[in-house]
């Protein structure tokens, strides 16, 4: 996690009378953290490199291998396969449904035991798929490792929020999404080298190799802190270990204001028995459309297309095995990048800028990608090298406009803006639209590719207009403010302000005085 954008003898003035600085300590506690995001970057883009690898195909998929050795298969369809769809995916439906159990775990044991838990999981998987021999073997893997990932997909990002001072909360959140990026480059890079050992078992290092970063956040969690928030609400009126927590994070003995806003937001989300209930609340309605449509537009954005296919879009593009590993290394160090020019940026620049400017940059390389490939590619005849590293290159201004834009503040706006009492349950709907989404995007890429071809990418290009819109219309900035203060930004939006603010009482006052009257 990179922590150059900091200065740590700058005051944190986010929010009205809050002071401190970012110490070591709180830098040190979210580099722990922070990399559980390795561990789903790893998972990325580790299965994109094996599935392009003839020795996995050979050993696993033959069908697959036999299509991609066939004339007179399409090369938009070498790859289309169920079963193959099957192992990529279905990490990420056992995701989903391990985030909603995590919620629960994380709201009342602590961020820091979900991590604890996902990252031991994820081990396990590990051992399964570099021991595996057979396909249920292999899908136990992505089993294991999807149930890893649902715990710390959702309890890191809130970890991550809690800890930081409110004028850097949005460099250090997004660590996470810097995290993820490194774990994909670390996998494009090991499947790249490993491809190189002609005994055709490399496979396996790829693998198994995923039990190193989990094995460094099991570790770490066991000496992490619990963040002020999870303290106060699990302690009640007792905020003395939560002052001294304050007090060693900020770097001062300053910390009551901020103490008094933890108290208060605690409070209110004790009296919050059912959060998932909660959230359906009218006064959370802003916060609810956040958590389903910022993570539901990331997926259908075609991200992942290039996270899980990279390899694979290279091969059938002309690229040779060792060529398109090779340049999905490429593309990802564009994106890691652009990660660190979010961090330092996405504080001063603040959220929608980002995302407007990301938006605009992905929907012109969807379409260019587009376009190369109706205009140049053809069924049986494979792409000239000068149009497929022109592929390259636009899929590289891809990746960079997402990692700096919808990449982290996909993770770090629902983060900030829900409040203490739903902060959980907000998050566990994110990340369960990230696994259901990915799931979907997982399981019908390659089929979409086989049947519509090039139009695949204007598609994409179409989704990313619809979310671009979305941002600028429906979405408030939110630096700086502290995410107990939040709710004011709904309450001045021209739109929300109609849903949540005082205009929205008085319609509701209104038309509780009129019914009243018509029963009299």
């Amino acid at each position: 996690m990179a922590i150059g954008a900091f200065v740590e003898g700058a005051p944190a003035d986010g929010g009205e009378g809050y002071s401190g600085r970012v110490t070591p300590f709180v830098v040190l506690s979210c580099v722990v953290a922070g990399s559980g995001g390795v561990l789903f970057g790893y998972d990325l883009g580790i299965s994109g490199g094996l599935t392009s690898m003839d020795c996995f195909l050979k050993r696993f998929f033959p069908k697959v291998y036999r299509q991609k050795q066939d004339s007179k298969v399409s090369h938009y369809c070498e790859f289309n396969s169920e079963l193959l769809t099957v192992f990529t995916s279905s990490l990420y439906i056992a995701g989903l449904v391990a985030t909603l159990a995590a919620a629960t775990i994380t709201r009342r044991y602590g961020r820091r035991t979900s991590m604890l838990i996902g990252g031991s999981v994820f081990i396990a998987g590990s051992v399964f798929g570099g021991a595996a021999t057979n396909i249920p073997m292999l899908l136990m893997n992505r089993i294991l490792l999807g149930i890893g990932l649902g715990f710390t997909n959702q309890s890191i990002p809130l970890y991550l929020s809690e800890m930081a001072p409110p004028r850097y909360r949005g460099a250090i959140n997004n660590g996470f999404e810097l995290c993820i990026s490194l774990g994909i480059l670390f996998a494009n890079v090991l499947n790249y080298f490993v491809i190189k050992i002609t005994a055709g078992w490399g496979w396996r290092i790829s693998l198994s190799m995923a039990a190193l970063p989990a094995a460094f956040l099991t570790i770490g969690a066991i000496f992490l802190p619990e963040t002020p928030s999870f303290i106060i609400q699990r302690d009640g009126n007792n905020t003395d270990k939560a002052r001294v927590l304050l007090q060693k994070l900020r770097g001062t003995a300053s910390v009551q204001k901020e103490l008094d806003d933890l108290v208060r937001a605690s409070d209110l989300s004790r009296a919050t028995r059912y959060p998932f209930r909660s959230i359906l609340e009218r006064k959370y309605r802003p916060q609810l459309v956040v958590a389903l449509l910022v993570p539901f537009f990331n997926q259908v954005s075609g991200i992942n297309v290039v996270n899980f296919y990279a390899p694979v879009m290279f091969r059938t593009i002309g690229l040779k095995e060792s060529a398109s590993l090779l340049s999905s290394v490429v593309t990802r160090l564009c994106a890691t990048s652009a990660n660190v020019v979010a961090m330092v940026v996405v504080d001063r620049v603040g959220r929608r800028k980002l995302f407007l400017a990301g938006g605009v940059q992905m929907i012109l390389s969807q379409f260019t990608v587009g376009a190369i490939l109706a205009a140049k590619f053809r069924d049986y005849e494979e792409m000239g090298d000068g149009y497929a590293y022109l592929v390259l290159t636009t899929l590289c201004v891809f990746v960079a406009g997402f990692a700096w834009s919808w990449g982290p503040l996909t993770f770090l706006v629902p983060a900030e803006v829900c409040p203490l009492e739903i902060r959980s349950a907000g998050q566990s709907i994110v990340v369960a639209v990230v696994f259901l989404m990915t799931f979907v995007i997982s399981q019908t890429f390659l089929e979409v590719l086989c049947r519509v071809k090039s139009a695949t990418f204007f598609v994409f290009g179409g989704w990313i207009c619809l979310m671009t819109l979305f941002v600028y219309l429906f979405l408030p900035e939110t630096k700086k403010l502290p995410m107990e203060q939040m709710e004011q930004v709904w309450k001045t939006h021209w739109f929300w302000k109609k849903v949540v603010g005082e205009e929205a009482d008085r319609k509701e006052a209104g038309a509780g005085n009129i019914a009243l009257s018509g029963l009299s």
